[in-house]
């Protein structure tokens, strides 16, 4: 199967091309949230000689992140999708990132700054080359994080939020991941789509867990009686 796999879900953009499980090429950025303007470019220089048209699938990251960098990620993969009916493969962002780590031995707590004291997180074994999801995504505190992997023998923090995490946690049997492997990328990405249902473009929708700060202002005003 040729597939294309896109991240936008956070800081970084990127993108893979692989067949059968085989990366052809795959591109990362790291120059902070300006999607609109480098998401489409990378994707095409990831493809290539190969047209879009010839694609069997395309995966992306649905959330949870980024409001704004899931919003474009969807709307890109839908326009890409579109013109040749391309369906379309919804991956979770954490699980994209425990992909990342399919030759490890522990355990992977992917964790994404969700900002207020939250973070977007979930559990994921590495094991024997699978990744097994042991929690389900969730915007949770630290504290509560941290009490839920404090039993594990070895556990891999990864994700945007990893270093702020690490850096606030006295468990001893938490590790940050190296720089090369902390963010969700386009193999991670494919690896996750490995199995995945696949969805016509249309029904690709995303995955925010909360609400945006505007929805949150728009909630506030209304409870106290503001009109609009």
């Amino acid at each position: 199967m040729l597939l294309l796999s896109i991240d936008s879900s956070a800081v970084t953009a990127s993108a893979a091309l692989t067949e059968n499980g085989n990366v052809i090429r795959s591109e990362l950025i790291n120059q902070g949230l300006t999607h609109s303007e480098t998401l489409l470019p990378l994707i095409e220089k990831v493809m290539g000689n190969y047209e879009f048209g010839s694609l069997d699938a395309i995966a992306v990251t649905v959330g949870p992140g980024s409001f704004t960098g899931i919003r474009i990620g969807i709307a890109t993969v839908k326009g890409l999708a579109f013109p040749n009916n391309t369906y379309c493969i919804p991956i979770s962002s954490p699980e994209a990132i425990a992909y990342n780590f399919a030759g490890e031995d522990a355990v992977v707590c992917a964790l994404m700054d969700a900002r207020r004291n939250q973070f977007y997180s979930a559990l994921f074994k590495s094991e024997n080359g699978k990744i097994i999801r042991l929690t389900q995504d969730s915007a949770l505190p630290f504290e509560e994080i941290e009490h839920s992997i404090s039993d594990y023998k070895r556990v891999i923090a990864a994700g945007d939020g990893a270093e702020l995490f690490c850096s606030k946690s006295k468990l001893k049997n938490i590790e940050l991941a190296s720089h090369e492997k902390r963010f969700q990328c386009g193999t991670g990405v494919a690896g996750a789509a490995e199995n995945k249902k696949s969805i016509p473009a249309a029904e690709l929708m995303p995955v925010y867990l909360r609400m945006s700060q505007a929805e949150r202002e728009l909630k506030l005003k209304k409870s106290k009686g503001v009109l609009l």
